[in-house]
């Protein structure tokens, strides 16, 4: 397939969607973009379209976006991630101060001494 053509992906979860080649990769795999994430794809699960679009191998995101834009086709815009908050350092307690939280918690149980009923 050439950069540029235009395809329908015909199995996965992007099934359905329109995406264009960007770049041509080794044995059956292309490059893909469109209103998807940007990945590689076997060119078995893609459905070739009349339309081709004039983009550059490896063209950007924004390029992408700019051409489905002339073809009246919307690709909804992800916002790029933010840095997650750091995790809380976990703080070890004091071998003391589990030992005193053990021995407060234990409660000294009475043991009954069972005793064994006589046969008759």
């Amino acid at each position: 397939m050439d950069v540029g053509t235009v395809c329908i992906k015909t199995a996965g979860k992007d099934a359905g969607k329109k995406v264009v080649v960007v770049d041509s990769m080794e044995g059956n795999f292309v490059l893909i973009d469109g209103p998807i994430k940007r990945k590689r794809c076997n060119i078995a699960h893609l459905e070739p379209t009349l339309h081709k679009f004039d983009l550059k191998k490896n063209a950007s995101h924004a390029e992408v976006v700019k051409e489905f834009k002339k073809l009246k086709i919307d690709i909804k815009e992800t916002k790029p991630k933010t840095k997650k908050a750091p995790k809380p350092v976990r703080q070890i307690k004091k071998k003391e101060a589990v030992k005193e939280v053990k021995k407060e918690t234990k409660k000294e149980v009475p043991k009954e001494k069972t005793t064994k009923k006589a046969k008759k």
